[in-house]
């Protein structure tokens, strides 16, 4: 829940990230990377490498029979871990099932919720309830899950200094509800967290930059393990969001103010940050492109860095982004993303924009001027060469709409024909 516009970076006026802006300064950023709008459709697309009309179910679950890039990291003898929010199946087994040997997680095998004198208590921050290894595990010392997840990380990191490693860490920040951290003037350790959704302390946009700061310091403690363990020269770290900044934050940014869309097919919903930072790999550091990124770019990215082999018959939705990292993109073909979200269909570049019904009725084009800087058009004010623009999108909405459902299992399928509103 971080959009492009929330670090310092990238323009922010409100929210301080330096260990971020560190990274991209000594690494690639990059200014047109897209998200679903929402979590788990985000993280199913990032973890297979494949657009959602083809193997998406529902919210909270990932098919298992899908594979992800861990299943093929391990296969090369990469050691794996996962930290933070899981979200994707309460089976014991389901992060080991999905390729991971190490877990610390938030809402593996139960909510991540307590009911305390008839209140549902949010205990994902404050004194956390988790899952080590699919194990529950109850903090109620003042721990703060996000310490205890990056702390889990570190470890992992020192004890596998001597193998190739993989850690996939979708944090818990800066999710609401918008929370003090232990760096906030307002932290309590004796408190079990939020009595409601986005946060019972009514005090949002400065718990978000808090939250902000912390998942930034989290970061930076990451990396500073990468050099106490002597492997930070050849360890590739990207960073990224899952989707738009939630509501109610407003963020001052370059000169403007930009609203929260989380949960809505537009800028402010699926632009988020991305940054790569890799001292032995990336060529002329220090860069910032605007070339595109979803995704499904991933899963090819980390196989190509890796020399891990993609599944047998993977479907091409993404493209490695290695060769932006070696300062070399005109050898890789990205034209357009693809984002699909309930009951609606995004195909987009960096200019224009069509957003349908999944069956391609009510097909709208927009332009877009800028980050941020977007102007709906009407049919009857298209340019000829904007109305070839839109045939094309349509003409690729109608190709990917025929392989719904069509690499999900067969409990998957029938999970996924099940769910009429695709959420």
């Amino acid at each position: 829940d971080m959009g492009y516009e929330a670090l310092s970076a990238n323009g922010s006026e409100s929210c301080k990230s330096p260990s971020l802006d560190k990274l991209a300064a000594q690494g690639v950023r990059f200014t047109n990377c897209f998200s679903n709008p929402i979590c788990t459709p985000s993280r199913v697309k990032l973890m297979t490498g494949q657009y959602n009309v083809r193997n998406y179910v529902k919210f909270g679950w990932l098919d298992r029979g899908q594979t992800t890039f861990a299943h093929q990291l391990k296969k090369s003898g990469y050691k794996t871990a996962v930290a933070g929010k899981w979200q994707l199946g309460k089976d014991k087994d389901s992060p080991q099932h999905f390729g991971f040997e190490q877990s610390c997680l938030w809402q593996h095998t139960r909510s991540g919720r307590s009911n305390e004198g008839g209140k549902n208590i949010d205990r994902r921050f404050v004194n956390p309830l988790l899952e080590i290894n699919g194990e529950e595990k109850d903090h109620t010392n003042g721990e703060y899950g996000p310490q205890v997840c990056t702390d889990f990380i570190c470890d992992f990191i020192d004890q596998n200094k001597k193998n190739p490693f993989l850690v996939y860490y979708p944090m818990i920040l800066t999710h609401c509800p918008f929370d003090p951290t232990p760096d906030s003037t307002d932290w309590d350790p004796k408190r079990l967290g939020s009595t409601t959704y986005k946060g019972d302390r009514k005090d949002p946009q400065r718990h978000f930059r808090d939250m902000v700061a912390y998942a930034d310091k989290a970061i930076g403690q990451i990396v500073a393990q990468l050099e106490q363990s002597g492997v930070r020269d050849n360890t590739l770290v990207i960073f990224t969001g899952d989707n738009g900044t939630d509501k109610p934050i407003v963020t001052p940014w370059n000169g403007t103010k930009v609203v929260g869309g989380k949960g809505t097919m537009s800028d402010t919903g699926t632009r988020v940050p991305l940054i790569a930072s890799w001292p032995a790999g990336i060529q002329k550091p220090g860069r910032v492109v605007s070339d595109l990124v979803e995704f499904t770019d991933m899963f090819p990215t980390l196989c190509e860095v890796t020399g891990a082999k993609l599944p047998k018959d993977h479907p091409a939705d993404g493209a490695s982004i290695v060769p932006v990292l070696l300062n070399k993109a005109d050898a890789r073909t990205k034209d357009w993303v693809y984002i699909w979200y309930r009951k609606q269909v995004m195909v987009r570049n960096k200019h224009y924009s069509l957003l349908a019904n999944q069956d391609g009725t009510n097909a709208a084009l927009t332009r877009h001027s800028g980050l941020f800087d977007s102007e709906r058009l009407k049919d009857n004010k298209l340019t000829r060469t904007e109305r070839a623009i839109k045939r094309q999108f349509a003409a690729k909405i109608a190709e990917l709409a025929k392989t719904r459902l069509s690499t999900a299992s067969k409990e998957g399928r029938a999970a996924g024909l099940k769910n009429k509103t695709n959420r």
